[in-house]
């Protein structure tokens, strides 16, 4: 296994890195170690914005619009 030494950790950084290591139980290097290993885990999302949007905010996911009837188009203004 590999080891790391991060310098210049800001103190506020270490002070909510220790109160969430106890709050889950465990040492300050386990969950560092739990943080790095989840954060090069995860793949960038392969989809295009829309799906994306539509994944989160479509009529499968609790949220669904009533869209206005549309009009007829206004007449464009006149510079005369």
């Amino acid at each position: 296994m590999a080891s790391i030494t991060i310098r210049n950790l800001d103190d506020e950084v270490k002070t909510r890195l220790r109160a969430r290591a106890a709050g889950n139980g465990r040492s300050m290097e386990e969950e560092a170690r739990r943080i790095l290993r989840d954060a090069v885990r995860r793949r960038p999302s392969t989809g295009n914005l829309a799906s994306i949007i539509r994944s989160h905010f479509g009529p499968t996911n609790g949220i669904d619009l009533d869209l206005p009837p549309r009009e007829p188009a206004r007449e464009p203004p006149s510079f005369d």
